[in-house]
Formats: C-alpha cells, sequence, structure tokens
C-alpha cells in the first residue's frame, strides 16, 4: 500500500456547519491513520486554536496553522514559522480603516484584536480559542504570522488595495471568507506549507489528497495530486482550481464519506 497524506481545511469544509467534527469524520480519519496513511490539518486558524480538534482525532495529524505560517508535528513540535517582516506588520496596523473593520493579529501564542468583537467568538466556541485586546498603537509589530482585517467586503478591497501598494511582493494577501481579508507575508501560504511537509513524509504531490473551499487554499488543491472542492465553496475557487473534484456540502460531513469511498472504507 503507497501511503497517502490526507490535508483538509477546517472551517467550510472538514468542519460541519456548527463548527464541531461530525462523529464519521473523527471515525473515518482514524481508520485511515490505522491503515497507515497520514492525515494533516490545514487552516487560517491559530495554532492553539487547531490542536482541539486533534485532539478530539485521537489521531498524530500535522497543523499547518495560520494559513500556513506556522507547521507543527503530531508531537507540537514547531517544524516552522514565518513572520511578516516587522515594517510591513507596521505598515498593515496603522492603514487606514473605516471603525467597524476589526484588526486582528495571530501571534505565536495568541491573538490580539484592536477592540472588543465578541462576534467574532462563535466560529470558536467549540475550542474556547479568545483574543486579547490590544490598542494598535500599542500592537508589537514582531512574531506577527498574520495581519487579518474582518468587516464588510467592499472596505475590505480598499485595504487589499493598500497593502498592495505599500509592500507588493513582500505580502501575500488572501481571504478565508467575504468578510475576512488575511495577510502573511509574502511566499507564505497552505501550498508552501504542505510542499514542506510532504518532501519531509517521503511523499510526492501525487501521494496527496487535498480538501478546501476558499480562496486561501487555493495553493494547497493546486499542488495536491487529488483535489477536492467542496460544494459549498467559493464560486471563484472552481476556477482558480478547474481540475479539482467538486464533492458534497460540509454540513453533511462530505469529506468523511469521500474518504470513505475512495479507501473502500464503507461497509
Amino acid at each position: 500500500m503507497t501511503p497517502r497524506l490526507i490535508v483538509s481545511d477546517l472551517d467550510g469544509t472538514l468542519l460541519g456547519s456548527d463548527h464541531r467534527l461530525h462523529d464519521s469524520t473523527v471515525d473515518v480519519l482514524r481508520a485511515l491513520v490505522q491503515k497507515g496513511h497520514h492525515v494533516a490539518l490545514a487552516s487560517g486558524r491559530h495554532y492553539h486554536d487547531m490542536r482541539v480538534f486533534r485532539e478530539e482525532l485521537a489521531i498524530p495529524a500535522h497543523l499547518i496553522s495560520t494559513n500556513g505560517a506556522y507547521t507543527h508535528a503530531p508531537d507540537d513540535r514547531l517544524i516552522s514559522a514565518s513572520h511578516l517582516a516587522p515594517e510591513h506588520a507596521h505598515t498593515l496596523i496603522h492603514l487606514p480603516r473605516p471603525p467597524q473593520v476589526r484588526l486582528s493579529l495571530y501571534r505565536d501564542e495568541g491573538w490580539h484584536v484592536d477592540a472588543e468583537a465578541p462576534h467574532l467568538l462563535s466560529l470558536h466556541a467549540s475550542t474556547g480559542f479568545t483574543y486579547d485586546v490590544v490598542p494598535p498603537e500599542q500592537m508589537d509589530r514582531h512574531g506577527v504570522g498574520k495581519v487579518l482585517y474582518l468587516g464588510d467586503p467592499q472596505a475590505l478591497a480598499e485595504l487589499e488595495a493598500q497593502a498592495h501598494a505599500a509592500h507588493g511582493e513582500g505580502l501575500h494577501i488572501t481571504y478565508s471568507t467575504v468578510d475576512s481579508l488575511e495577510i502573511m507575508a509574502g511566499g507564505v501560504n497552505k501550498g508552501v506549507a504542505l510542499a514542506a511537509l510532504l518532501e519531509s513524509l517521503g511523499l510526492t504531490a501525487a501521494d496527496c489528497l487535498a480538501f478546501g473551499d476558499n480562496l486561501n487554499d487555493t495553493e494547497m488543491l493546486t499542488l495536491a495530486g487529488e483535489a477536492q472542492v467542496m460544494a459549498n465553496a467559493h464560486p471563484a475557487l472552481f476556477d482558480r482550481v478547474p481540475d479539482a473534484r467538486r464533492i458534497g456540502h460540509h454540513g453533511e460531513a462530505a469529506v468523511a464519506h469521500w474518504l470513505a469511498e475512495r479507501f473502500g472504507l464503507s461497509g
């Protein structure tokens, strides 16, 4: 048997509409690991946020967090970390923006937000991950894995243009949802992190099965030998990864169902 690496995004992909793991998803991934396959979770979420899902799965999964800025081994060893240049982080922290747009920083050990935003915590209700409020003028520009803006898509488009004009190739700019603009250092994305992980495991891209639903999954899906895009995916993702298979809805545990059929686990 040729071992495979199964890598999946979380929200909108592996997790249900309640941002939790389906029982069938847990069962299928455990069965695949028992057969000798590898599993990685790849998300825009913070590492400490993602660990809860790995603990629930109870499998030795690698974690690619903060859109590829960090990769951790199954034993929690940090494999790689990529930070925004401090001067780039400083620019992004201080870009002019409407007051209703929230600014977040994902740092090595936590999540900083510029003002109280309790509505953001619903995504993390099952993990207990929470933010610390830090005024922009007090935000540390060092050790930043990701700058995140949350708010109106039109306002985010203007911020995207400003960020690109300021630092261009020094940034990797993407979206995890239409109202979530995410900026990492240039060359940092899930695909780059996945390529490094495959090499460390002695596997090729052809040995990889990837699942995703949004624009920040583009590079990961493009790299994988077998790419699957969710039925609920961002419409533009189908155009960006035209050779990907379209599978079912994340709310119906489509990843688990597809993997069970692909590896003959049904029945």
